[in-house]
């Protein structure tokens, strides 16, 4: 009940939706590629909803050099299986999804 309660908390910032949602549409997705992603122009606020998101068991990280890659933790359980489908089917189409998409896609970094 615990681990629930953690995830749903998590669920409950408007900046760790938005991140959810890149990383739902995306895949793995790299801190600074996150930070445009949503106009965030603090590293630390990234890295620190980043981090309340993977102690929620919501996200795995793999480093690459300086670099932290996000993605989604599918093997973790039905929840997160199941939030992943709410997901895509009523956050993915809203506009602020679709803007922080296209700032994605059109300012990629890939961090190196």
């Amino acid at each position: 009940m615990k681990d629930m309660a953690r995830i749903f908390k998590a669920l409950s910032d408007e900046t760790r939706l938005r991140i959810l949602s890149l990383l739902v549409s995306e895949g793995e997705v790299c801190v600074c590629d996150i930070m445009t992603a949503l106009n965030l122009s603090h590293q630390s606020t990234v890295s620190r909803h980043l981090s309340y998101l993977k102690n929620s068991g919501l996200v795995n990280d793999r480093r690459e050099g300086v670099w932290i890659y996000y993605s989604i933790d599918e093997d973790k359980s039905l929840l997160v299986k199941d939030i992943i489908k709410l997901f895509e089917r009523h956050l993915l189409p809203m506009q602020t999804s679709k803007t922080d998409r296209e700032r994605l896609t059109s300012n990629k970094k890939r961090c190196v």
